[in-house]
Formats: structure tokens, C-alpha cells, sequence
């Protein structure tokens, strides 16, 4: 999703590696050398590098083989990235980020890693509840869906971060974050994430987004 929006922007050169497609990216060789494995993807360097990459324990169906995607290889991209030249970098977690219980431990950890790099700008994507079309249809995942979205009105406050918010809202704000050029690390929650999605679209995609 991300990818389309900026593949439609003239001044932006994408490249989207996915372990999916036939020549994507080998994860395991990016782990153990980062720097080259993306080099084949991204020859000419990087400026903003994106990481959406994450599983679930019940896809990955241990602790151990979860942790591997969304910790391991996710700081491998990072450190591929950073010695591309990457001068900014943007990584997709979740609300609660850093809390108790082993899924948000490893976000935080991952989160964690990433800052400790230097990028010049760092954005922690922390959305809550993700509504949208999923690629497998699962049943009980729609009802989650509904019932979220029932359930956000009601959560105010700090308790908003852990509400429903489109997967669609979220792409437009990434889009957005990724040309963004002021320094620092920034979290962004669904309320910051609200508010930073309009510009996307509001400002026709034109070239005083990255300025602010």
C-alpha cells in the first residue's frame, strides 16, 4: 500500500524487495550481511528505508521463529539501510510498543535497535487495530475487525492507542513521514497518525510535504 502511493510521486525512486517474488530479498543473507544483500536491490544507496515486515506467533508458530522476522530480520534491514547511506528510517510496530508479554516486548526491542543506529530521523509507526482486506480471509479475524471498530469510539484518552484505525490512513501517513526531512525520533500513534494521513492527499502530493 505504502508502495503504491510513492511509486506514484515523480521524484521518488522506489525500490520494494519482497522475500515473496521469486528474485526478493534472502533474509537469512541479509542477517548475516546486510550491507550486500541489499546492495542488490539498491546499488546507488538509499535516503529513507521503510520496514512494514512482521508476522504474527500463530503464522510463524513459535516464539523463536516469530522473533526472527520481526526482530532479526527487521534490524537487518535497518543495518542494510544504514550502511546504504540511509539517512532516515521508518518502522511499522504496534500500540504498546515495549510492554508486557512477548509480542510487545519484541517491538519494543526491535524499536529500540533501530534508534540505537543514528539515523538522522526515525519514525515508530504504532498503529492500534488494523481494519482492512487481509489476504487470507479468516472469519474470526472479521469479527475482530467489526467489533474494534464498534469498540473505538469508546476509547478516549490514553486508552485511543489501542483502538481501530484503516490500514489505508496508515499508508497515507507513512507516505507522508517518508518525506519528511526534520531530524529526531518521533512516535506516532493512531491520534498522530489521524492527523498526519489528510496531508497525503490535501496537498495534491506536491513538494512542500518534506519540508516540515
Amino acid at each position: 500500500m505504502v508502495a503504491e502511493r510513492l511509486s506514484a510521486r515523480d521524484d521518488v525512486h522506489l525500490a520494494a524487495p519482497s522475500r515473496r517474488d521469486a528474485n526478493g530479498i534472502d533474509y537469512e543473507r541479509l542477517c548475516s550481511d546486510p550491507a550486500d544483500e541489499m546492495r542488490r536491490f539498491i546499488p546507488d544507496g538509499v535516503e529513507v528505508a521503510i520496514s512494514c515486515l512482521g508476522t504474527t506467533i500463530r503464522q510463524a508458530r513459535s516464539q523463536a521463529a516469530m522473533y526472527r522476522v520481526d526482530h532479526d530480520y527487521v534490524l537487518a534491514v535497518a543495518r542494510g539501510a544504514r550502511a546504504l547511506g540511509a539517512k532516515r528510517f521508518i518502522l511499522m510496530t504496534a500500540a504498546g510498543a515495549g510492554g508486557p508479554g512477548f509480542y510487545l516486548r519484541t517491538k519494543g526491542e526491535i524499536e529500540r535497535a533501530v534508534e540505537a543506529l543514528r539515523f538522522e530521523r526515525v519514525d515508530l509507526i504504532r498503529p492500534g487495530f488494523l481494519l482492512g482486506e487481509r489476504t487470507e480471509h479468516r472469519p474470526v479475524e472479521a469479527i475482530g475487525q467489526r467489533l474494534f471498530a464498534a469498540l473505538t469510539p469508546l476509547l478516549r484518552g490514553p486508552l485511543s492507542r489501542w483502538g481501530a484505525i484503516p490500514a489505508d490512513t496508515v499508508a497515507d501517513a507513512i507516505a507522508t513521514l517518508a518525506l519528511k526531512e526534520a531530524s529526531g525520533c518521533f512516535v506516532q500513534e493512531n491520534r498522530d497518525l489521524r492527523m498526519i494521513a489528510p496531508a497525503w492527499t490535501q496537498a495534491g502530493n506536491d513538494s512542500h510535504i518534506g519540508r516540515s
